[in-house]
């Protein structure tokens, strides 16, 4: 069976390519989840660490959640568009590196 060239030819993704971005969705997900848990560590470890009055234990665990959600949610969209950028021709229909 023959593959058809990249998507902006209209025809179907290569395996090289779908490996590719199953690749780049992998290390935006692990990367996200990485950068949010010192995120988490970050605001909410003192509240886990030492005996804080109720309310800011709280603030800082519930902080700490918000914070890393939105980290994880910003750090996997970013690294999802960058690579969506890099993946088009920067001069469309020139296919010679040297053009």
């Amino acid at each position: 069976m023959r593959e058809h060239g990249g998507t902006g030819s209209g025809g179907r993704r290569g395996q090289a390519e779908r490996d590719a971005i199953t690749v780049e969705i992998g290390y935006a997900l692990c990367s996200a989840a990485f950068a949010a848990a010192v995120m988490f560590g970050a605001v909410a470890g003192p509240a886990l660490l030492f005996a804080l009055p109720g309310a800011v234990e709280t603030v800082l665990v519930r902080g700490g959640g918000v914070l890393a959600g939105v980290l994880f949610a910003v750090r996997t969209v970013s690294v999802l568009v960058r690579f969506r950028r890099a993946a088009q021709p920067s001069q469309p229909g020139r296919t010679s590196p040297d053009s």
